[in-house]
């Protein structure tokens, strides 16, 4: 039987000796670091940046995830490695114990690589990096490892969206599917919530970049996703203006077609309770609303997700 799935994208790289190259451009990034938003230009090889983290990659869990958008999970799961650290200090994470806390376990690049080869002989439908941008180099040498043993499962990259354009172009060809966040069209909500500046300019800018990539999700016959963008937005309660404004920006820049997962898995976590308006949980008529509004915007191509926001 023929497979109906091209082979994944780095494939071709790693024959050719391109993915080595990308390993090494990435690997010098950590001298002057600008892989995210916080464009910091701080030495990781001495210091941690913003993201807390140095020179090594630390992961907090990695397993077979069965509860990610379903065109993610058909045919075995996705399997996620979650890293530790993460570039927002969001203050209602979810998953505040690794991604601010910082809590994992450090690994060599060779045991990353394992961990992806693991996964696919555990039958997973494809290897899922979980807040990625800020390990970028440390992933790419276990994926030059993992292809040499064999890895052909496609790669998602499962990041906040705030990422540097120039850390995506080192992506370029190697990543299968984009699954970043669009939290906020509203730079002082963005401040206030996840401590970042200018996110609205640089979360744009990098979604784009990843949409001319990999262009609009595509799926085999099963409806397993293979390769393109599908973009999270988590709706928060009581603020359906930022919601609004983000759905307009996908419908009028990326348009109809696009893939959203329109996430309602809202709880109050970390320090949220402390905020007025992010102290109780979504309620369901505010996201009936947001997804009113999207299919009237058109974005009809709305995945199910039991993902967990933050």
């Amino acid at each position: 039987m023929v497979n109906p799935r091209p082979e994944p994208a780095y494939l071709a790289l790693h024959r050719s000796g391109e993915l080595e190259a990308r390993v090494e451009q990435a690997a010098a990034t950590l001298r002057d670091c600008r892989l995210c938003g916080w464009n910091c230009g701080i030495d990781r090889l001495c210091e941690a940046g913003p993201c807390h983290t140095g020179m090594a990659a630390s992961v907090a869990t990695s397993y077979l995830h069965m509860g990610e958008e379903r065109p993610l999970v058909i045919g075995g799961g996705s399997g996620a490695i979650f890293f530790s650290n993460c570039v927002l200090r969001c203050q209602y994470c979810q998953t505040y114990r690794w991604n601010i806390k910082g809590q994992g376990r450090e690994l060599t690049v060779p045991q990353i690589a394992d961990l992806m080869l693991d996964h696919q002989r555990s039958g997973a439908s494809n290897i899922n990096l979980v807040t990625p941008i800020h390990v970028l180099p440390m992933i790419l040498a276990a994926l030059n490892i993992a292809a040499s043993d064999g890895l052909w499962l496609p790669l998602v990259w499962n990041s906040s969206g705030y990422e540097a354009l120039s850390a995506l172009k080192l992506l370029n060809g190697i990543v299968d599917i984009y699954l970043p966040d669009m939290k906020y069209a509203d730079d002082e909500l963005a401040h206030r919530l996840s401590g970042v500046e200018d996110y609205v300019t640089v979360n744009r800018q990098a979604v784009s970049e990843m949409y001319r990539q990999v262009g609009h999700l595509q799926t085999d016959p099963s409806s397993a996703a293979y390769r393109g963008l599908l973009i999270r937005h988590l709706v928060l309660p009581g603020c359906f203006e930022n919601t609004s404004e983000v759905l307009r920006w996908i419908a009028a820049s990326l348009g109809p077609f696009t893939s959203l997962s329109l996430m309602d898995q809202y709880r109050p976590a970390y320090r949220a309770r402390a905020n007025e308006s992010l102290g109780a949980a979504l309620s369901p008529a505010e996201y009936q609303r947001a997804r009113d509004f999207a299919l009237q915007l058109g974005l009809t191509r709305l995945a199910s997700s039991s993902a967990t926001g933050g």
